[in-house]
């Protein structure tokens, strides 16, 4: 699996012939550059522009199945569970209080053998008991930067409760990411442009926190 980082929430996750998308940008966002890459399917967090361009990642022959919402699911012989959670995102950094409630779909799945656990605008440190009843993800994408998400504190505090393998921030600028590296204690993080796993190279990871540079 490839994993690579496009601002904002958005997130390309690839193996053999399959792209998936996580939150990919829309058009009309006016906070990042819009997703240009085709994908089989396109999973949408929040109905907002910063992640939910789905007609952005059709490209040539890749025209992706939308999953928007919560359920289970199953395309191209991946298990996909959607849960329902809360947000606040407005894509405003200077909102801090006062913006809308709305839903967020957090999802969990298996790509080339990984289990991935994406989640998208989360802006509650709690999340359904159905999830918590899983196994541990091996890697969690989590948002840090505290406008309508979490906070980097409360987003470390989750990432320690979901015994993920890898975390991976999202929704970010450099003072919040740089906050949440030393809440992790990973001031030090491999940055990375792409992200190549297999699960064997899993093994021995506990948290460990890796940045995908956008």
């Amino acid at each position: 699996m490839i994993l690579t980082y496009h601002e904002g929430a958005c997130i390309r996750a690839s193996a053999g012939d399959t792209t998936l998308v996580f939150g990919p940008v829309s058009k009309a966002s006016q906070n990042f550059r819009p997703t240009n890459f085709g994908a089989d399917i396109a999973f949408i967090s929040l109905n907002h522009p910063d992640m939910n361009g789905a007609n952005e990642a059709s490209r040539g022959d890749k025209n992706p199945f939308v999953i928007s919402g919560p359920g289970e699911y199953e395309i191209s012989e991946i298990a996909i569970a959607g849960f329902a959670t809360k947000s606040t995102y407005d894509g405003n950094s200077s909102t801090k209080l006062g913006a809308d409630e709305r839903i967020n779909t957090v999802y969990a799945l298996t790509f080339d053998g990984i289990s991935l656990l994406y989640l998208g605008a989360l802006g509650q440190g709690e999340l359904p008991k159905e999830l918590l009843e899983m196994d541990a993800p091996d890697i969690v994408f989590m948002p840090v930067s505290g406008s309508g998400v979490l906070t980097p504190a409360d987003a470390q505090k989750l990432a320690v409760n979901l015994e993920a393998k890898i975390v991976i921030p999202i929704l970010h600028d450099d003072k919040t990411l740089k906050q949440f590296l030393k809440e992790a204690g990973e001031e030090k993080a491999e940055v990375v442009e792409k992200l190549t796993l297999k699960p064997r190279d899993l093994a021995g990871k506990e948290g460990d926190v890796i940045v995908l540079r956008a």
